[in-house]
């Protein structure tokens, strides 16, 4: 059974970093698809970044150039590193992970069929 394990978040000033990982069990390494995603109370969740097993990313415009996505294989952790935070990162964040997905579709919440249970991220001004 996957079982995803998001750490990392809390409350940070406007400026600063933070950097979310996500453990993963039950899952195999061999050919993947897995993606941060976010959402605020009564919003749609938004897929923020995402990485395939081939090492390819893709981010949401509103991080690109600010978060990075990566993946130690060795610990079956997923990272997302955030830096130049903004009050609107301001959001739960939530780990998904899939075995299988098109590069049109890493960021689509409907490509996940596993997540963990979220953790939140605040940024004050």
């Amino acid at each position: 059974q996957v079982q995803l394990v998001e750490s990392g978040g809390g409350s940070v000033r406007a400026g600063g970093s933070l950097r979310l990982s996500c453990a993963a069990s039950g899952y195999t390494y061999t050919k993947y698809c897995m993606a941060w995603f976010r959402q605020l109370p009564g919003q749609e969740r938004e897929g923020v970044a995402g990485i395939m097993s081939d090492t390819y990313t893709k981010y949401s415009e509103s991080v690109k150039g600010r978060f990075t996505i990566s993946k130690d294989v060795a610990n079956d952790t997923l990272l997302l590193q955030m830096n130049s935070l903004k009050p609107e990162d301001t959001a739960m964040y939530y780990c998904a992970a899939s075995y299988g997905c098109s590069t049109s579709d890493l960021l689509r919440r409907n490509a996940y069929p596993y997540w963990g249970q979220g953790i939140q991220v605040t940024v004050s001004s």
